[in-house]
């Protein structure tokens, strides 16, 4: 198994950039393949990690294949690797993202994306009732220093049914909850890269924790789970 990621990838990726088109590709995918086979490894591991803290379900590492059908951009190819770490449902909630790019555009991010209608109303809920938790833990000291801020799309206003003037309407607009965190290429390079990222992904856990009790109970704090 692999722990460091392979020091070809960027190279590749940075070619990949300058000749984003079938026939490039066609003749490097050899090599391409290899690097792929060496990252997913490194998913693996990092999975393997994770697991000794958390418990993960499922490993994605996307295709390099870009869906053009509904894109201006018709690049065939994307310019960089990603997988994301699912953790095990419905008891545990959230979830992480490795994105390996070039030019010091690698990061993490962990959080919630994409939340349904149902649980982002229940976080709404919750932190319309009681935003001192939430607060609690993201402005931790040792948190920020890992995670800085929380970021993610968010209406303009209060969402319908929410008082516009509540002292926890700048939360309470998120759409999505998202953190997220930047390393160079140097790092990722690093033979400690794994650990950096394992560490990142466990500082993160008592968000996690606050919000897998929230969606997983009612407004009354009572199971939601047989």
């Amino acid at each position: 198994m692999h722990e460091t990621i392979p020091r070809e990838t960027f190279s590749f990726l940075k070619r990949l950039q300058k000749n984003n088109n079938r026939e490039w590709f066609t003749e490097n995918k050899k090599e391409f393949k290899e690097i792929e086979n060496e990252v997913k490894q490194f998913y693996n591991q990092l999975s393997e990690h994770l697991n000794k803290h958390d418990k993960i379900d499922k490993v994605k590492v996307f295709r390099i294949y870009r869906d053009v059908r509904f894109s201006k951009d018709k690049t065939p190819y994307k310019t960089h690797l990603g997988g994301s770490f699912n953790r095990v449902k419905p008891e545990l909630r959230g979830g992480y993202y490795l994105h390996i790019a070039p030019n010091d555009e690698s990061f993490i991010a962990t959080g919630f994306w994409e939340p349904n209608k149902d649980d982002l109303m229940r976080i709404r809920k919750e932190i319309e009732m009681d935003a001192t938790e939430i607060r609690k833990i993201i402005t931790e000291k040792s948190f920020k220093n890992v995670w800085g801020e929380l970021v993610g799309d968010e209406l303009k206003t209060a969402p319908r049914g929410f008082d516009k003037e509540h002292v926890a309407i700048d939360l309470i607009k998120k759409k999505q909850f998202i953190f997220t965190k930047k390393f160079t290429d140097k790092e990722v390079n690093s033979s400690d890269f794994m650990t950096k990222v394992d560490d990142s992904f466990k500082a993160i856990r008592p968000f996690f924790n606050y919000m897998s009790e929230v969606l997983t109970t009612d407004l009354n704090g009572v199971s939601l789970l047989e």
